[in-house]
């Protein structure tokens, strides 16, 4: 279990806005998410995905994530492999299942988690202390090329930084840099034909200013229920 209560604390003091209007209005932006041959557009992105939320004010709105569209429908094979395949359909069918109510409570957010359907299957996980902050899930089922699909678009990223997570191959990558903001994109592969995004969207507290670790806990947990499941 990964204990990310109080890093999930907010800080006293933080200035927020706390009309739901004015954050919701920041919260609609344009998500593209990295699918072979085209590109997905999705606008408000807390109400269509649920992998971002925009709780802070307009200038400390969470950036949206991002990815063009790739070459082909499974990549060069540009990116590193996966030791293991894990189980994925678990993950595809309900991703609010990869983690239980009991580890989202130990990492410090609110079980269960809120799953949407509508582009793709996702799910998003609030922060128990702060509403602030939350994170979003999805695998992304038509980069067949899983995480050699993000590799295959590194010249196009804002930021690209190859990582592991539990020895898993993964990058932070994406068009947008909102890791100022709170925001930070992780593409953790789980098979060589399927990557997860996982989006922290921190407005308030410690990790606003560093979402990429919180994204690779909780890729680390992720992974932890996806072996137990195999």
């Amino acid at each position: 279990m990964i204990n990310a209560v109080v890093a999930l604390q907010p800080v006293k003091g933080s200035i927020i806005v706390v009309e739901q209007p004015a954050r919701d209005a920041t919260a609609v932006r344009r998500v593209e998410l990295l699918m072979p041959r085209h590109t997905v557009r999705i606008a408000a992105a807390v109400a269509v995905l649920g992998l971002l939320t925009s709780c802070s004010s307009s200038t400390n709105s969470a950036a949206p994530s991002s990815a063009p569209a790739s070459s082909s429908a499974a990549g060069s094979g540009s990116g590193p492999r996966v030791p293991v395949p894990l189980p994925t359909r678990e993950l595809l069918d309900n991703p609010c299942t990869v983690l239980t109510n009991a580890e989202a409570t130990d990492f410090g957010l609110i079980p269960p988690g809120e799953k949407t359907t509508r582009q793709l299957t996702a799910c998003q996980w609030r922060s128990s202390d702060n509403g602030q902050n939350s994170i979003g899930m999805a695998p992304v089922p038509p980069n067949t090329g899983g995480i050699s699909d993000i590799y295959d678009q590194k010249e196009r990223q804002a930021y690209f930084e190859p990582t592991t997570v539990d020895g898993y191959p993964a990058v932070f990558a994406d068009t947008q840099d909102g890791r100022p903001s709170g925001t930070c994109t992780l593409w953790l592969g789980v098979t060589d034909h399927l990557a997860v995004s996982i989006i922290p969207a921190i407005g308030a507290g410690p990790n606003r200013s560093k979402p990429c670790a919180l994204a690779k806990k909780f890729g680390a947990a992720m992974l932890t229920h996806l072996k137990h499941s195999a």
